[in-house]
């Protein structure tokens, strides 16, 4: 192929060992060339700022900055270079950082050459690429019931604050300087979202859910 079609990568990973089995596959593969190597996220920003790759290469765990942190500065600074995962971890919470920061692929590393190589294909030209246990942690965490709380109103999350302090419906009432109906009403909002039988319950489950500063 012509240079010009030749896809530049660069290999982002803490275990130079890695880094080293990547290189070779990737001079296994005529459409690819290695354009340079990176032992940290820092490192991988300083190295896109200088030869702009087309597809980096992205460890998800490193020392001082992650790979999720790594990628959106990248993707930030450099919007054209493309950056795929590459990584042990496959749990939910990483995929959705990395997908978020704006990794367009996320891939585990016992993916095959070949596999490997059609992501950075694809990646260049702009389609995602996900490994079957990563799309099935996206497809898990949709499903997913929203956490308890999630629909709590900015006033009913005060008035569980002051309940979690053991203050009864007069005392909140007091403090906030309204009427006890009011609160009454406030506080049976708060136990039917929070699916909690009672006042003790309520305060429980916004503890234990941190639901409250």
């Amino acid at each position: 192929m012509m240079p010009s079609q030749t896809i530049r990568v660069i290999l982002v990973d803490d275990h130079k060992m890695v880094r080293r089995g990547l290189a070779t596959f990737l001079k296994v593969f005529d459409d690819l060339e290695l354009a340079g190597e990176a032992a940290s996220g820092d490192a991988a920003i300083q190295l896109c700022a200088r030869i702009k790759p087309d597809v980096v290469l992205m460890d998800m765990v490193m020392p001082d900055m992650d790979g999720a942190t790594a990628t959106r500065a990248i993707r930030q600074q450099f919007p054209s270079v493309q950056v795929i995962v590459l990584t042990s971890f496959k749990e939910e919470d990483l995929v959705q950082n990395a997908l978020e920061a704006g990794a367009i692929g996320y891939l585990l590393k016992h993916v095959s050459a070949r596999e490997l190589a059609d992501a950075i294909r694809a990646a260049h030209a702009g389609r995602a690429t996900l490994s079957p246990e990563a799309a099935q942690a996206l497809v898990h965490a949709a499903s997913e019931p929203p956490a308890p709380g999630h629909d709590l109103t900015e006033r009913e999350c005060t008035v569980l604050a002051l309940m979690v302090e053991g203050l009864n419906n007069t005392q909140i009432a007091e403090r906030l300087v309204v009427s006890p109906s009011t609160i009454k009403f406030h506080v049976s909002n708060i136990l039917s979202k929070l699916g909690a039988a009672s006042r003790t319950e309520a305060a429980a489950l916004a503890v234990r859910h941190r639901l409250i500063d």
